[in-house]
């Protein structure tokens, strides 16, 4: 695989570091800004708001630049995001600096994946994009719990100081490792040639298999740390190192499902929708005790990141003629995932059916997710996009040096 897929697992690793940071560092923002922890939560949300938006208009507004240029941008975007929130007065400067930080997260890995998929051979292309989303699974192992840390012991502003270092480690990453070539060049085709290729149906049966699929993991992990504690019987000091074991078991599903994607991309999409409502589903049961709890994070874990290649290579072939905002189409499809899978999980836990009622309302849109993913085949089939062994990968757009590069 080429050493460029370093820079882009970099970039990544901030990203994710970020992303997720802010929840263990919530009780201390509260203190510092005197704001309720409600309240401080806002900022979650305020940096998902930043990528919903942010990922297809950014994407959109590239189109014709260099896709080099545009991942550099990008990055330079979130460190000025993560130096502004390190340096935020208030509360409301902090609300606004997030919503910053979160506009260069989708954009980044739509750009990302096209240029990761222009760099090898069509058979591994899906493994290509899965060593780019390796940053952002291994940032659950080791940046977030360093992050957390570094914010109980340094103060949260030291935390957001430490993420912007590590977006100029990933600026000088692309400048040295991505090519200045044609290969990376955006297509001719343009703002409103990158808009149409989003009113296909197909697209959008994708981009909705996404809601479902990652809704289902949202659900349940949102309210990971009451099962573990009140179900599985865990003390909550626990609780960081078996998030941990999370992020093991995405980096394993991740770098899986990359590899099974290169065979049958729908076949593994399947599978790990599939695996995703089974492992939900054993929730109540496996979270009667440690040992089995502590498995279930784990294969959660799995499941879910199983789906993330195929997921991502399923907008992109749907939307060839604009696979970068297809594919930045499809991180905003994951963050709304996020807000709508955790309002779901709560609604199930709010009615009183117990503390793993979550996973179970998991299970339920993993099956929906299967659903949609089914209904995306049977309009490939009737379209005849269907039957070949292997199904087509955004070859149209992909130029003709990438086809023959053996990596």
């Amino acid at each position: 695989m080429p050493l460029a897929l370093l820079a882009l697992a970099v970039g990544a690793f901030g990203i994710g570091t970020t992303e997720f940071v802010m929840m263990g560092l919530l009780p201390d923002v509260a203190t510092d800004l005197h704001v309720s922890i409600p309240t401080a939560g806002h900022l979650v949300s305020a940096y998902a708001l930043g990528v919903v938006i942010g990922a297809p208009l950014l994407a959109a507004l590239t189109a014709r630049m260099s896709r080099r240029t545009v991942l550099i941008g990008l990055m330079t975007l979130f460190v000025v995001g993560n130096a502004l929130s390190a340096f935020a007065p208030g509360y409301d400067s902090l609300l606004a600096a997030r919503f910053l930080s979160g506009l260069p997260h989708g954009a980044f890995f739509g750009v990302g994946a096209v240029v990761a998929t222009n760099m090898v051979a069509p058979e591994r292309r899906a493994r290509s994009v899965s060593l780019m989303f390796m940053g952002l699974t291994v940032a659950n192992i080791a940046g977030v719990p360093a992050a957390t840390l570094t914010g109980q012991h340094l103060g949260w502003r030291a935390t957001f100081l430490g993420v912007s270092v590590i977006g100029l480690a990933a600026i000088a990453s692309l400048a040295l490792l991505i090519p200045r070539d044609h290969t990376h060049a955006a297509p001719a085709a343009g703002l409103r040639g990158e808009l149409a290729a989003l009113r296909s149906v197909p697209v959008w049966l994708a981009l909705g298999t996404t809601v479902a699929g990652f809704g289902a993991l949202f659900a349940a992990y949102s309210y990971i740390t009451p099962m573990l504690t009140d179900a599985a019987g865990y003390a909550e000091g626990s609780v960081t190192l078996l998030l941990a074991l999370f992020g093991v078991g995405a980096t394993i599903g991740n770098l899986l499902g990359g590899r099974l994607a290169d065979r049958s991309m729908r076949g593994t999409l399947f599978g790990g929708l599939l695996s995703l409502a089974v492992v939900l589903a054993l929730f109540p049961v496996l979270m009667g005790t440690e040992w089995s709890g502590a498995l279930a994070v784990v294969l959660l874990g799995t499941a879910a990141f199983v789906t993330s290649s195929p997921l991502l290579m399923m907008v992109m072939e749907k939307a060839s003629s604009a696979p970068s905002l297809a594919s930045s189409a499809n991180q905003a499809a994951f963050n709304l995932a996020n807000a709508g899978g955790a309002w779901i999980g709560g609604l199930a836990l709010a009615a009183g059916f117990g503390t793993t009622s979550p996973a179970v309302a998991g299970a339920l849109l993993a099956v929906l997710g299967l659903g949609v993913a089914a209904v995306a085949w049977a309009v490939d089939q009737r379209r005849g996009l269907v039957g070949s062994g292997r199904e087509r990968l955004v070859a149209a757009h992909m130029p003709r040096r990438a086809e023959t590069v053996r990596r």
